[in-house]
This record gives C-alpha cells, sequence and structure tokens, in this order.
C-alpha cells in the first residue's frame, strides 16, 4: 500500500555538508561496533526488533535462491531472514566495516549451536557500492538503516538491483518523518536532543556518530521521494509503507524480467 509522508526538513543553507565519506563511515561504525546492539534497543525502545520482524513477514523468502542483506552491521537482519527462509539455499550479509562484522559471524556461530535448524549464514566484507556478486544471484536483497549511510545512496541501489534475480525484490527499511503533528514534536525533539547525548555517553565514539544518526535521517529522502529514487534505479511495483507513527519507512519494489 502506498502512502505519502511529509518530507523531510532541509538542513540550514549554512551548515556545512555531512561527511559520508567511506573512511569516515568505516571509523564511525567500527568505533560503536561493540555497543551497537544494547544502543539500538535501548535508544529505540526495543521497536527496532519489531520493525525487522515486520520486513520480514512483508518481504518473506519464496523458493531457493539465496538473500543478502547489505550494510548488514551486526547482522540482526540477515538473522531473522536465516530463520524465516526455510527452503533458500543461503543468506549472506555484506557490510565495509570489519569490527560489525566480527560481532555478526559471533551471533551466527551462537546461532548455529541452536538445536532448531537455520538457513545457512554467512558475512562477507563488501563496500554497497561495489558488490562481488554475479548479476541476478540473489531473490530478495535488503538493507536496513544502511542506505542513508551510503557515499552514493543511487550506486548502492543499482547495484543492489544488479545482484537481484529478475522478479527478484529489493527491501530499504530506514528512518522517516511522523505525520502527526504532536507526536512528530515529541519525537524530533528525543530524535535531536535526548538520542545523541545518551548514544554519545553510552558509546563514547570519537567520530560523534549519535549526532550523525539525526543529521543524516534529516537531509535523506523518505515517503515518495525515496519511493521515486527507487523507481529511477530501475525497481517496478514499488511500494511503501511507514512502520509506528511513520518513524520508520518500508519500502520494496521488483527488479524487471527485462
Amino acid at each position: 500500500m502506498s502512502a505519502s509522508l511529509e518530507p523531510p526538513e532541509s538542513p540550514a543553507s549554512t551548515s556545512p555538508p555531512l561527511d559520508k565519506s567511506g573512511g569516515r563511515v568505516r571509523r564511525m561504525f567500527g568505533e560503536i561496533a561493540g555497543r551497537y546492539d544494547l544502543l539500538n534497543h535501548l535508544l529505540s525502545l526495543g521497536v527496532d526488533v519489531y520493525w525487522r520482524w515486520r520486513m520480514v513477514r512483508l518481504i518473506p523468502p519464496r523458493g531457493d535462491a539465496p538473500l543478502l542483506d547489505v550494510c548488514t552491521g551486526t547482522g540482526d537482519l540477515a538473522l531473522a531472514y536465516a530463520r524465516a527462509a526455510a527452503g533458500a539455499s543461503a543468506v549472506v550479509g555484506s557490510d565495509f566495516t570489519p569490527e560489525m562484522l566480527q560481532v555478526a559471524m559471533r551471533k551466527a556461530a551462537r546461532e548455529n549451536t541452536r538445536p532448531r535448524s537455520v538457513t545457512p549464514l554467512t558475512f562477507v566484507s563488501a563496500d554497497a557500492q561495489a558488490l562481488p556478486f554475479a548479476d541476478g544471484q540473489f531473490q530478495i536483497v535488503s538493507v536496513a538503516f544502511g542506505l542513508r549511510n551510503v557515499a552514493d545512496p543511487r550506486r548502492g541501489l543499482r547495484e543492489m538491483i544488479r545482484v537481484c534475480q529478475p522478479g527478484g525484490r529489493v527491501a530499504v527499511l530506514e528512518f522517516s518523518h511522523p505525520r502527526n503533528r504532536w507526536f512528530g514534536a515529541v519525537y524530533r525533539c528525543y530524535f535531536r536532543h535526548v538520542l545523541p547525548r545518551v548514544g554519545q555517553w553510552i558509546s563514547g565514539s570519537r567520530q560523534e556518530a549519535y549526532h550523525y544518526l539525526p543529521e543524516s535521517v534529516g537531509e535523506f529522502p523518505c515517503g515518495e521521494e525515496l519511493a521515486a529514487m527507487l523507481r529511477d534505479c530501475g525497481l517496478t511495483d514499488v511500494q511503501y509503507r511507514p512502520l509506528t507513527c511513520g518513524i520508520a519507512t518500508l519500502y520494496w519494489g521488483t527488479r524487471p524480467a527485462r
């Protein structure tokens, strides 16, 4: 079901451009890798778990082709898909931050010791703008809260579409802007002032990762604007659904058969 969201607020013209260079983003996430999951669950009040669960339910695996999770971080979405993709041959998570991948691999190792079976899960080091996979390999290519961190999001989207099978789906979960006036005001106050202070205090990030978060969300497109980007990059049947009063939005589309 399509829906429209309020456009993101434009940053002040006097603000310097946000540094999303690969080196800065890699250092930033490398610093906070050890406390990344704790802060995600704490600062979202656990809603991030629901968002990933909802994504897997709305974009479920079908058949035995593998799945790819780009910018996988500590691997939570890849793990969620591995638990749900009973018939898939493999789930692959890719990221270019070694420290995040180390956490993801430890979590996957713990998962493999449980008695219930999961789809084989592999993590690889890769830049989302130059994925080391063959064309048309994956039935689903997903990214959760990572597309806005890619230096060139359009290039990252085109790579995701390239490695997706014809007829397969590309899914993007990203922060957005609540539509309700009063809820939106409270949320913006928390997101801009409380979250950065708490996140910086707990993480101790020298790269100011939790100040970067609201800045990156504020300048990234959402709603119809991001849906249009997905269409421009080559997806068809693009849809999007706001989650939790519009704090996050799930977008998905299909790679054409031709």
